[in-house]
């Protein structure tokens, strides 16, 4: 008899009762998109639990970027990180920006600051690094960069929800975040995403672009796009937001006994916290060392499988090998050896809230 399958994420739910009374709500105000009460609600409560002076509701994690984009009036090339998932370079491509692939940190697995410079060419507009798992990149070190080249930085932070550096939220750094609310996420609203902006005046930019460009009832500014929450997500968020950080404390408890089981298995290593940082837990990456664990990361992959426990290759393959994207120079492998290196090793362990002792069990009985 297999075992019951035990997935790499599992949706945050809010009460069932809660949602129902908030969709009553909804029902009866019969107002279930652009702007209502429940929109605007998360857009406060988020902005106070993320600590940032502004933020602007999507529809997805990915049209936040796309907006960003457009909002910032980016063109030419971007310096960016292979080791992400798609979105982060079809934002790109979708705004006819060609992305330039940087290789990355081992340690983190972030874009390497190091490497950047090289990069940048007289077409180069601005950076967008990603907090690759939630953990922060090296903000201080991209931004001198960017400021002594005068671009701009657009962070991809649909890992990194609530992560905080020093007590201060890490989505402050460059000019703009976006977040993802996907189901998958830490934190979600069925789909969803967010920007984070710095003043008011580019926020009601933003909001102008993703509801066709409108200002007002009679005038529109800018040729936007459709892409705000509706009033249900939003609701359902509101709801999620009140449990969240107990979601977060039980993902940090698994990340505890992992690292207290797996620790010390030759061929076999993981990331630490790091210092001074709030984490959210949004994965748990190991790597593989094939010739000193005994096998391959697609061997203890597939072994997982027929076990039913689902981790994921995050992020394997690399952007850079898509049919799109290979053709570029900086796509070459030669000139992406840490990122190719650590996608051929990573296996994300399951790290959920509703994981059990006796899921854990499992997994560590198998990889231990």
């Amino acid at each position: 008899m297999i075992d019951k399958p035990i997935y790499v994420t599992s949706p945050l739910l809010p009460s069932i009762d809660d949602f129902t009374s908030s969709l009553k709500e909804i029902w009866n105000s019969k107002i279930l998109t652009n702007n209502g009460c429940f929109h605007k609600k998360l857009e406060k409560e988020l902005a106070a639990y993320l600590k940032v002076p502004y933020i602007s509701l999507f529809t997805n994690g990915t049209l936040p970027l796309i907006t960003a984009l457009q909002a910032m009036r980016i063109t030419g090339e971007v310096i960016t990180t292979p080791f992400s998932f798609v979105a982060t370079t079809h934002s790109l491509w979708w705004n006819g920006i060609k992305p330039v692939f940087v290789d990355i940190d081992p340690e983190t697995c972030n874009l390497d600051p190091n490497k950047i410079e090289a990069a940048i060419t007289p077409k180069t507009t601005a950076i967008m690094p990603v907090h690759v798992y939630g953990k922060p990149c090296d903000t201080k070190r991209i931004q001198e960069i960017a400021d002594k080249y005068g671009l701009k930085v657009i962070y991809d932070a649909a890992h990194a929800f609530g992560v905080e550096v020093n007590g201060e939220s890490i989505l402050k750094a460059g000019d703009m975040s976006t977040l993802s609310f996907h189901a998958t996420k830490v934190f979600n609203t069925l789909e969803g995403g967010a920007l984070i902006v710095r003043d008011e005046q580019t926020k009601n930019r933003i909001d102008y672009l993703k509801n066709f460009g409108f200002a007002s009832e009679t005038e529109v500014v800018a040729p936007g796009i459709n892409s705000k929450m509706d009033e249900v997500r939003a609701a359902f968020g509101l709801l999620n937001l009140k449990i969240v950080d107990n979601a977060i404390a039980a993902r940090q408890q698994i990340a505890i006994k992992y690292r207290e089981k797996l620790r010390g298995v030759p061929g076999l290593s993981f990331f630490e916290d790091m210092p001074n940082v709030r984490h959210n837990y949004s994965y748990f990456p190991i790597f593989i060392d094939e010739e000193v664990y005994g096998m391959t990361r697609d061997e203890l992959y597939f072994k997982m499988k027929e076990q039913n426990i689902w981790g994921r290759r995050y992020f394997y393959p690399l952007i850079s090998t898509f049919s799109t994207y290979r053709g570029l120079e900086s796509a070459k492998p030669e000139n992406l050896p840490i990122a190719t290196q650590m996608a051929n090793k990573v296996i994300c362990l399951p790290i959920h809230h509703a994981l059990t002792e006796n899921d854990i069990e499992r997994i560590l009985k198998l990889i231990a």
